[in-house]
């Protein structure tokens, strides 16, 4: 299967940004990885996962500086990998949120 027919599974939305007929999906992985774990739904999870596997997406996903806390949990919890161990949670606990915001 292609790269664009890939795409096309994937739901449209999460490229509003992006032009998808320069898109790599290998050459753009953690991008991908971070947009469906973020704003995708399970279905574009299952297409991504059967073209990464949940160890490779793991192990884009620890070294990302953000990610939503839903999806470092569910990450976490389909992986067996300690939230701790996020690169993005350790970055959240050393940067405490004002009491005015």
């Amino acid at each position: 299967m292609e790269d664009k027919d890939k795409l096309h599974g994937l739901s449209p939305y999460l490229f509003w940004d992006f032009d998808t007929t320069q898109f790599d999906i290998d050459k753009n992985a953690a991008w991908l990885i971070q947009r469906v774990l973020e704003y995708g739904q399970m279905s574009d999870w299952n297409i991504i996962e059967k073209h990464f596997g949940v160890d490779k997406i793991v192990s884009y996903a620890l070294n990302f500086r953000t990610l939503n806390p839903v999806a470092r949990s569910f990450l976490s919890f389909i992986s067996g990998v300690k939230k701790e161990d996020f690169r993005c949670y350790r970055i959240a606990q050393s940067s405490p949120t004002l009491w005015n915001s």
